[in-house]
């Protein structure tokens, strides 16, 4: 069956703009990192993806490594892509990205101008694409000079491979030479994409502040701290949960409990504003201005239309915004 977007997708849906740039994107955006493998069901893919751009989600986050192996998430997109988004590549915004290990030796990690270029050419290929509309170096580079790092963002978007160039888990520092770097070559960095959430809140420190200066927009990973913010833990390790599966990203040791302590007295403050304690930890993300986009992971589609209420409830209280303080610590 040929798949017809629903073309009511873009009544609920907010759009912010990414940092100083026109460019507008969900509130929330989908995330390939995980469940998009050679080793995930393909038709569950594909509602997925169908499932998001129906609720307005017009953002697929991937890169170059996500799988597994690396490269299926972006192999796997590129057939959606053909089977049911093809007519709407306008509608939608492509980001990938390179930096972390995707081939053997020493180009295929980091951020050579080497390295960068030759990743987003496979990426384009792998995803049967012309372009992306924003690419991002994946992570600092101690040995690579940032000039030759921007350098080859620069040179991606006079090639026309890429829109928009951002960076991704890039520290204050960094992010204000990366984006110097960047202006003096007349190209303008956009957009950083960081870890963030209730459990991890360091970009508040100094990093909120430099973006705003710069005006670049934050699109946040890992915003449900792998599932801890949510009530998922609050029994006992589920066998179906990541932790079981896997174990690589989210650990038992993470699963502490002062931590579901803590998810448990914010599910206090969830049935007061009606929310879930995952959509209340979106919610608390996008307070913050800076923040362009939350990059959210599912497993099935009804996941994304849980997580995707979020926007019906962003205002917070200076009361309850104390309470999660003190909660948080």
């Amino acid at each position: 069956m040929i798949y017809v977007a629903d073309p009511k997708r873009y009544e609920n849906m907010i759009y912010r703009p990414c940092g100083r740039s026109g460019l507008k994107l969900p509130v929330i955006s989908l995330g390939f990192w995980h469940n998009f493998g050679y080793n995930d069901s393909f038709e569950n893919m594909r509602n997925m993806v169908k499932k998001a751009f129906d609720l307005g989600i017009t953002h697929f986050d991937l890169a170059n490594n996500y799988g597994p192996p690396p490269g299926s998430a972006e192999e796997n997109f590129g057939r959606i892509l053909k089977l049911d988004l093809k007519p709407y590549r306008d509608e939608i915004v492509i980001s990938t990205k390179a930096g972390y290990k995707m081939w053997d030796g020493p180009y295929g990690d980091f951020g050579s101008k080497k390295y960068l270029i030759a990743s987003l050419d496979q990426s384009l290929r792998r995803m049967g694409i012309d372009y992306v509309d924003i690419f991002y170096h994946h992570r600092p580079d101690p040995e690579t000079p940032m000039e030759e790092t921007m350098e080859a963002l620069y040179q991606i978007v006079r090639q026309g491979k890429a829109l928009y160039v951002g960076i991704s888990n890039y520290g204050p520092e960094e992010t204000r030479l990366a984006y110097e770097t960047l202006s003096k070559m007349g190209v303008r960095l956009i957009v950083n994409q960081i870890l963030y959430n209730m459990f991890f809140r360091k970009p508040e420190e100094k990093l909120f502040n430099v973006m705003e200066e710069l005006g670049i927009g934050a699109t946040i990973f890992s915003p449900l701290a792998q599932g801890l913010l949510t009530e998922k833990y609050l029994n006992g390790i589920p066998e179906d949960s990541r932790v079981r599966k896997s174990g690589i990203f989210l650990k038992e040791s993470d699963i502490t409990p002062e931590k579901i302590e803590k998810v448990k007295k914010l599910s206090q403050i969830t049935k007061e504003r009606g929310q879930s304690v995952a959509q209340l930890a979106i919610s608390w993300i996008l307070r913050n201005k800076v923040v362009s986009s939350v990059i959210i992971g599912a497993s099935r589609p009804e996941q994304i239309e849980e997580n995707v209420k979020a926007i019906y409830n962003l205002d917070f209280s200076e009361e309850e915004l104390k309470r999660i303080d003190e909660i948080l610590g």
